[in-house]
């Protein structure tokens, strides 16, 4: 196993690091501060037992060139033996702050960017509309894999599972002004769903979204409140073009749909205007990327439920 205790950092890729700031500096007020990268100086924030690391698109330092989230890095006490796990020769370089970090390929991942480096004490505090992260959604092609990595090799606990449905359930009535009204109601129809796989890393968790059924197409209505089927249409269609991978955040909070008016104050594109059900009996509402630079966040609200 490879003892691994958090998230060093998750690293975010912004077409406008300037809009990123604004939310999470100064809409939702997390500890603001500086990390050391070979590219320079970039901002980063404070999130719980983490942070995120800002960077701006087309950085010399991320593992791709489009935004959003870009890659996690783990923090061990042996960053060379938890990357052995995976590729006996792993790339090495000088990461944030001046720590060396090793890179794994993505295709070992289930297309999940991530590095390994040592212990780091980067965390934030809680405030007014953000606890911590909840967790980091990936879009999966296959959640069977994706556990036999997170939680087979890495040793991460499963925290739980679930399947997410949107059905349609029909009903013939047959009214007679002799005989009155006879009411069918016909088998439900599955619209859109979702496979969802929960493994917990430090205080949050990678959240593993799978098509429920390959039948299902990327249907997304855009400008309407979101969905399950629209969102197992956005998970399908990252999927389709570009492969399993990192997808969004969420942020936890304690009042959803306080904190999506407050949003709404500071000029935010929303989704959701109000909290909608999620997974683990959540209220979600979404900002929409163009309001961070292609960065898709979404926020949770939900009771957690401990282990008797």
């Amino acid at each position: 196993m490879s003892n691994i205790a958090k998230l060093a950092y998750i690293a975010v890729s912004s077409r406008e690091p300037s809009a990123l700031h604004k939310l999470l500096s100064g809409c939702l007020q997390l500890n603001h501060f500086s990390l050391d990268t070979p590219d320079g100086a970039i901002d980063a924030y404070g999130i719980g037992n983490t942070a995120l690391a800002v960077f701006p698109a087309g950085s010399m330092f991320l593992s791709n060139d489009k935004p959003g989230i870009d890659h996690i890095a783990f923090a061990t006490k042996n960053a060379e033996k938890a990357a052995s796990l995976f590729i006996s020769d792993a790339k090495h370089s000088r990461g944030i702050n001046g720590m060396q970090q090793f890179e794994v390929p993505e295709e070992l991942t289930q297309g999940v960017f991530s590095r390994f480096t040592p212990m780091t004490d980067l965390q934030g505090n809680s405030t007014q509309f953000v606890e911590r992260m909840d967790h980091i959604g990936i879009a999966s092609n296959n959640n069977i894999i994706a556990e036999s990595i997170f939680a087979g090799k890495l040793g991460l606990p499963i925290e739980s599972r679930q399947t997410d449905m949107e059905v349609k359930v029909s009903m013939e009535s047959f009214t007679s002004d002799k005989y009155g009204v006879i009411y069918k109601t016909r088998p439900p129809e599955t619209m859109g769903g979702l496979r969802v796989s929960f493994i917990t890393i430090g205080d949050t968790e990678l959240e593993f979204l799978e098509n429920f059924n390959d039948q299902h197409h990327a249907e997304i209505a855009h400008g309407t409140p979101g969905n399950t089927k629209q969102d197992q249409g956005a998970i399908t269609k990252y999927v389709d073009k570009y492969g399993p991978g990192l997808h969004h955040l969420a942020f936890k909070t304690p009042d959803i749909n306080q904190t999506l008016k407050h949003l709404e104050k500071y000029n935010f594109r929303l989704i959701d205007m109000i909290g909608r059900e999620g997974s683990r009996r959540s209220l979600i509402g979404f900002i929409h990327p163009a309001s961070t630079g292609g960065v898709l966040i979404h926020f949770v609200e939900r009771e957690e439920i401990t282990d008797a």
